[in-house]
C-alpha cells in the first residue's frame, strides 16, 4: 500500500507513503488515492481531509519510468486517471488541505493546486519542470492557471524553474507558510476550524464554489442564488441564524 489513511475526531489524514520514489504518482498510486478519497467522500461523519506525504518530497509528479515507451492507449489511461483523481478531490464534500513539507513538482504541484486549501513548510518548493525534459506540464497547467493566473502560470510552465513557499503564498498557490516544526499542527488547526462548522453547509458551499468559479458573473450569480436558497432552507442554517440572534452557540444537527 502506498497510501495510508487515519481518521481522528472527524478529520481524515491521507499520507502518501512512497518516499523512496519521492511519492511519484504512478497509475497504481493514483487509483489507490482516488479510491481512498471516494471512501472518505461517502462518509459524512468525516468533516475535513489532510493530504500529506512521507519523505523529502510531497510528490515529484508522474512516475517517469511508467511513461517510457507506452502506447497511445496506455498514455490515455494514465492521464485520464490523473484527471479523475483531481476531479475527485474537488468533487467530494469535505475540504481537502494539502500539507506540503518538501518539493511538489509537475503533477505533484498540480495536486497542491487542486486541493481546496494548502499549508506549506518554509522549505517547500513548487515547480512544473516538464518543459526541461520535453514533456510540457499540460495537465498540471489546468489547476495551476486556475490558482495563480495566466502570467505567473506561464512563467512556471515555460521556464520550469521552482518557486519557494513564500512566493507560492504570494501568488495564491498555497494559503500560508509555517516553520517545518509547526506544519502538521497548522494543517490540523485549519482542519479543526472547518470541522467545527455544520457539515451540510460546508459540503454545499464547496459544491457551489466549484460550480460558479469559472462562469461569467451572471451565470455565477444564478448558480450561487440557487445554492443560497437551498442552504437557507436547511435546518442548520435556521439554527445558526437563530443562535446568532439569541447570542448562543449553535447546535448543529449531527
Amino acid at each position: 500500500m502506498s497510501v495510508a489513511l487515519e481518521t481522528r475526531d472527524a478529520i481524515a489524514t491521507i499520507t502518501l507513503d512512497r518516499p523512496q520514489k519521492r511519492n511519484a504518482l504512478s497509475l497504481a498510486v493514483m487509483r489507490e488515492l482516488r479510491a481512498v478519497l471516494e471512501t472518505i467522500g461517502a462518509d459524512r461523519t468525516t468533516r475535513a481531509v489532510i493530504l500529506r506525504a512521507h519523505g523529502p518530497a510531497f510528490s515529484a509528479g508522474h512516475d517517469l519510468r511508467e511513461l517510457l515507451a507506452r502506447s497511445a492507449a496506455e498514455y490515455d489511461e494514465i492521464f485520464s486517471e490523473c484527471v479523475a483523481l483531481m476531479d475527485t478531490i474537488q468533487a467530494i464534500p469535505q475540504p481537502v488541505i494539502a500539507e506540503v513539507a518538501g518539493i511538489a513538482t509537475a503533477a505533484g504541484c498540480q495536486l497542491v493546486a487542486t486541493c481546496d486549501l494548502a499549508v506549506a513548510a518554509e522549505e517547500a518548493t513548487f515547480a512544473t519542470p516538464g518543459v526541461k525534459i520535453g514533456l510540457f506540464c499540460t495537465t498540471p497547467m489546468v489547476a495551476l492557471t486556475r490558482s495563480i493566473g495566466r502570467k505567473r502560470a506561464m512563467e512556471m510552465l515555460l521556464t520550469g524553474e521552482p518557486i519557494d513557499a513564500r512566493t507560492a503564498a504570494d501568488w495564491g498557490l498555497i494559503n500560508r507558510v509555517v516553520p517545518s516544526g509547526e506544519l502538521a499542527a497548522a494543517a490540523r488547526a485549519l482542519a479543526v476550524r472547518i470541522a467545527a462548522a455544520a457539515e451540510p453547509t460546508v459540503a454545499l458551499g464547496k459544491a457551489a464554489f466549484y460550480r460558479q468559479i469559472d462562469g461569467d458573473q451572471a451565470s455565477a450569480y444564478a448558480i450561487a442564488k440557487e445554492f443560497m436558497c437551498e442552504n437557507a432552507l436547511a435546518s442548520d442554517a435556521q439554527e445558526g441564524m437563530n443562535a446568532f440572534i439569541e447570542r448562543r452557540p449553535p447546535q448543529w444537527k449531527k
